[in-house]
């Protein structure tokens, strides 16, 4: 029974039942083939409408909106630095070629507004012609970019082309306080200066935008706006800073050093109106060197050299360059001792031209008999400054040094600025503390002595020198200021009150009278350090002062290094001189106006005949034996000399 029902189950696959499949097979080929014959009939017929249609739904390749770099602007908002929108022309040749009436208006428009070569033009549109996108020019002005887009609206054959936003960085006055402001590279990296320590403060956020052929190939765009970087407003004055570097440059020309430096700044707040040297660069080609090497030599130069010699036109001297400051730093020897009651405005010393210490014959500029203490900073006495060492002792000495934040850096807003070099304590031995007193034997930057002489004749309030006032965004709003008040207390007001009259009288009636400005009261200190080796006969010759030394407005320090003129080489009076021309003509760009003569009340003693003036050996008075002008650390020596100081007691 069972194998009966397996064998009922089992059916057969007859005749008609094939007939049928193939039946159904045959109407399902008939119905393919008729699909394809419609298909070919499309294709042939509207093939470019349906390529439009399919274009229309295809997103083109989306693009980088570049965000606008912040401006930076001098103190009273003219710009430094600016970033001006510039645009790329960027052409599809998948597009171009869509239409073959696309081509020729396309490749004619380009050549007619860009001047581009139509052959060239074509050639790369065909050798591309799978590409969605082919920059074929950058950094276009707006004004090409609108002649092209109305040529566009007249001619709807203009297809495939479309503009891609970028920034160019402007610098509108070309070198000028080019070692402050700095320059940017490719990506918005900015490079020295504020540009690059304010880099992330100028950079933004870039945007997006994409787009979207209709079926008539026209462009609609969808944008995904950027964020701008912010605006940084300096405290460098663009006049002041101008006339800097015009008296920088005519110096040059006349007389010549290897290096003349020079700061302007605000006592009151630490704000820099300026900083300027002889070498400067065109931030708009910050690797040219043409003004300084011929063609030849740039060609001539190793990768090597050519980078030694950019990075010297680079570097800020001002804040990178360490030397010895010489008697500008006398002042700060006296304000240590008074502080501390080792002296007082009535203490005298007595200079005969040399002071042994320490086995070495250390001489002045001259044998000054008795002088009091004012005396000894208008005068520029060494042994009067020794024998002020001596009694602070090293470690007074370094404390006060720490105090003014010499040995470390002042925290100023730019970047590669050095902490100077210092003798520490423990090696601080006689000799070394007697030619430290008088700022010989360890080296400062030129930021750190305004910084530290600006509280000496402010009252004793050390502020951060810097130079950024605010940040601000792109629509005015303020994002940082920089606070206004002292990080250091250094001196009291009744030393200060003694620094700025003795500062005064040095300059009226003391080494530094080539530093006067008629009608002004002008105070400060003149500097002639002599360089390693000691032999060499090498100097820096400096001041540093201030006006009017009643209320002080503006601190000024001049530094030359190696004075070309063989007649002025130990000559600080070249210094004094380029002050004074500098201060003439910014006092009124800073609304400082004259105001006559003070009589200051400091105690000169009565010195009698025989006591002062009398040269030393060797010497020729109080003007020195190199120039004839103005005072001259370690004056006198001779290579002969086996006294001398040698150079191991500066290391």
């Amino acid at each position: 029974m069972a194998r009966q029902r397996e064998k009922a189950k089992v059916k057969k696959f007859k005749g008609y039942m094939q007939s049928k499949l193939l039946f159904v097979f045959f109407m399902i080929l008939c119905a393919m083939i008729a699909i394809i014959a419609r298909l070919v009939f499309l294709n042939n017929r509207d093939q470019e409408r349906y390529e439009k249609r399919v274009l229309s739904q295809q997103t083109f390749l989306s693009s980088t909106i570049p965000y606008q770099r912040g401006s930076i602007l001098d103190r009273n908002g003219v710009v430094l630095a600016s970033s001006d929108k510039v645009y790329n022309v960027i052409i599809e040749p998948k597009v171009i070629l869509t239409d073959e009436e696309y081509l020729n208006p396309t490749v004619e428009a380009l050549s007619s507004v860009f001047g581009v070569d139509t052959a060239e033009v074509t050639s790369l549109i065909h050798e591309k012609s799978t590409s969605s996108y082919q920059r074929l020019l950058k950094q276009v002005s707006i004004d090409v970019v609108d002649q092209f887009e109305n040529l566009q609206k007249d001619n709807k054959k203009i297809k495939g082309v479309w503009f891609e936003e970028e920034y160019k960085r402007i610098y509108p006055y070309g070198s000028l306080a080019s070692q402050v402001i700095g320059y940017t590279s490719a990506g918005d990296v900015g490079t020295w200066g504020i540009e690059e320590y304010y880099n992330s403060s100028l950079n933004g956020t870039n945007g997006r935008i994409y787009g979207f052929y209709d079926s008539e190939l026209n462009l609609t765009r969808t944008r995904k706006e950027a964020i701008n970087g912010y605006t940084i407003v300096s405290t460098i004055d663009t006049n002041i800073q101008r006339i800097v570097e015009e008296h920088i440059k005519k110096f040059q020309e006349e007389i010549g050093a290897n290096n003349v430096s020079v700061m302007v700044s605000n006592p009151n707040n630490g704000e820099i109106y300026a900083m300027a040297t002889n070498f400067g660069f065109d931030l708009n080609n910050p690797y040219d060197l043409s003004a300084y090497y011929d063609e030849v030599e740039v060609a001539s130069m190793s990768e090597e050299d050519k980078e030694k010699a950019l990075n010297t036109m680079w570097r800020n001297f001002s804040i990178s360059d360490t030397f010895e400051p010489g008697s500008t730093f006398k002042p700060f020897t006296v304000a240590s001792a008074l502080e501390e009651h080792l002296v007082t405005p009535e203490t005298t010393f007595q200079c005969n031209g040399v002071l042994r210490v320490g086995g070495y014959n250390i001489r002045c500029n001259a044998r000054h008999g008795t002088v009091t203490l004012a005396q000894s900073l208008m005068k520029s006495c060494n042994p009067s400054m020794m024998a002020i060492g001596e009694k602070e002792g090293a470690s007074l000495f370094s404390t006060y040094q720490d105090h003014f934040f010499f040995g470390k850096k002042t925290g100023i807003d730019l970047p590669g600025e050095s902490a100077g070099i210092l003798i520490s304590e423990d090696k601080l031995h006689v000799t070394e503390l007697a030619t430290n007193s008088f700022g010989q034997g360890f080296n400062v930057t030129m930021i750190q002595m305004v910084a530290g002489f600006a509280s000496l004749v402010n009252g004793g309030h050390y502020y951060q020198p810097h130079v950024v006032k605010e940040i601000v965004t792109d629509q005015g709003t303020t994002v940082d200021e920089k606070e206004q008040y002292p990080i250091n207390e250094t001196v009291s007001a009744e030393t200060s009150e003694f620094i700025r009259e003795a500062m005064y009288l040095t300059v009226h009636d003391g080494t530094a009278k080539p530093a006067q400005v008629e009608g002004y009261l002008v105070g400060g200190k003149t500097g002639t350090a002599q360089k390693l080796p000691r032999t060499s006969k090498k100097y820096v010759v400096s001041f540093i002062g201030c006006v009017p030394t009643d209320d002080p407005q503006v601190v000024i320090y001049v530094v030359i290094d190696e004075v070309h003129d063989e007649a002025k080489k130990a000559s600080s009076t070249v210094a004094t001189t380029l002050t004074s021309q500098i201060l003439k003509d910014i006092l009124p760009f800073l609304e400082v106006y004259p105001e006559g003569e003070i009589d200051y009340k400091v105690d000169l003693p009565v010195i009698k005949d025989g006591e002062e003036g009398q040269p030393g050996e060797g010497q020729q008075g109080e003007q020195g034996n190199q120039g004839k002008n103005g005072e001259n650390d370690y004056v006198g020596f001779d290579e002969s000399e086996a006294d001398a100081i040698p150079d191991d007691i500066a290391n």
